[in-house]
């Protein structure tokens, strides 16, 4: 799926739904990307803090330094608030600022109490999560930062804005607003087996006992020929006859079932039977 970029946004006004969509979109690419840079103590694998800071940074939580320690703390009341330490484990804790210093950074002096001590080695009375536990909640809180309600006319200025980078071979406009249809629909890339050279391929996975039986509907865009294709049949990938269905509808050797700009006026349709489902 395309990679979205930093959006640049004057915080001054509110969010559109759009910006509020892609700026989901960024967040769930960072927190995988952090997800698989994170490994066990023994996998010499090292988290990437430099993603973890630009997740931060759409969340509540607010840099705080003390010490050598560079910690993040969303905006709270009392004694004791939850603290994220940036390092390689990812410590979120529930503590005080002066408390989690001294345990993470001690000096000489503080590390001579035994009671210190105790709980420098120690840390499970304030320890809430480490790792993709704190990955979790740190991707929830930014979630929680955006608005993600739309209305027809929001779904409709997406697939004209979609449309016209078609009309233009404008390919990042383009892709960029299949991937806002992708989020609302849940469309994902394509599995290796139904990949094809110079061609974006996303849709419906259809899983059973988590491993993907089926996909579709179906998106095509040929990149290079500027074509986009719709295939609203599920393919199996166990069926060599329905693969090959999807290649001549992406090689147009074969009519799909929505082509052109009117698939991105049938995602939007799309995106709004689903919600009639759903409120039934």
């Amino acid at each position: 799926m395309a990679i979205v970029k930093y959006l640049h946004i004057s915080y001054a006004e509110p969010m559109s739904f759009r910006e509020n969509l892609l700026k989901k979109i960024k967040i769930k690419q960072l927190t995988r990307k952090v997800l698989a840079s994170m490994g066990s103590v023994d996998s010499g694998k090292r988290t990437d803090i430099d993603a973890v800071r630009e997740l931060l940074e759409m969340s509540p939580y607010k840099p705080h330094t003390t010490r050598d320690l560079e910690l993040y703390i969303p905006p709270a009341d009392g004694d004791t608030f939850p603290i994220i330490v940036l390092g390689n484990d990812l410590p979120l804790y529930q503590s005080s600022i002066d408390d989690i210093a001294m345990r993470r950074s001690p000096t000489i002096k503080e590390m001579i109490s035994i009671r210190n001590a105790v709980k420098i080695l120690n840390d499970s009375d304030v320890l809430v999560s480490k790792g993709p536990e704190t990955v979790a909640t740190i991707q929830e809180a930014c979630l929680g930062t955006l608005d993600l309600q739309y209305t027809q006319s929001d779904l409709a200025a997406i697939a004209e804005d979609g449309k016209a980078s078609l009309e233009n071979g404008y390919q990042e406009g383009v892709l960029e607003c299949l991937s806002l249809f992708a989020e609302l629909l849940g469309f994902e890339p394509a599995p290796q087996k139904l990949s094809l050279a110079h061609c974006h391929i996303i849709g419906k996975p259809q899983r059973v006992a988590g491993r993907m039986v089926r996909f579709g509907p179906v998106v095509l865009y040929a990149k290079i020929r500027n074509q986009l294709n719709y295939l609203d049949v599920p393919i199996s990938l166990n069926h060599p006859d329905e693969i090959e269905q999807l290649q001549k509808v992406a090689a147009e050797h074969m009519p799909a079932s929505v082509a052109g700009g009117q698939v991105f006026d049938h995602l939007s349709q799309s995106v709004l039977n689903l919600n009639a489902d759903v409120d039934r």
